[in-house]
């Protein structure tokens, strides 16, 4: 039987086929801005003290911690609400145990309320 000898030109065939795949173009636009990022030079130390936080700032981060989580949590309670009724329909039985997977989503606003609370409390 003859050898089969590997072409060194497939080889490179498919380093370059899997460098222009979406991953290969993802993973070097990454390392291209990390190069870019590490060779900026450092910057010289400020002289003057950065400014205080005001309270806008904080008024910004609870409306955006409450916003936020309200959204989710409409999101999953319509997705687990759409999901109960349709399993009450079939099976009335189970209306105590869907409703606490609602109830568990309705817990994501609950949770950015208690953080935007924490925010403007401080």
């Amino acid at each position: 039987m003859a050898r089969r000898t590997r072409n060194p030109l497939l080889a490179v065939r498919a380093a370059v086929t899997g460098l222009l795949s979406l991953n290969g173009i993802a993973a070097l636009v990454c390392l291209a801005v990390v190069v870019m990022a590490l060779a900026q030079p450092m910057p010289v130390l400020a002289q003057e003290a950065p400014p205080a936080p005001s309270a806008a700032d904080g008024a910004l981060g609870a409306a955006l911690a409450t916003g936020l989580a309200c959204i989710g949590a409409g999101i999953a309670v319509g997705i687990a609400g759409a999901a109960a009724i349709g399993g009450i329909t079939e099976k009335p039985e189970i209306l105590g145990r869907t409703l606490i997977f609602v109830g568990l989503a309705e817990g994501i606003a609950i949770y950015g309320l208690i953080i935007s609370f924490l925010i403007l409390n401080r």
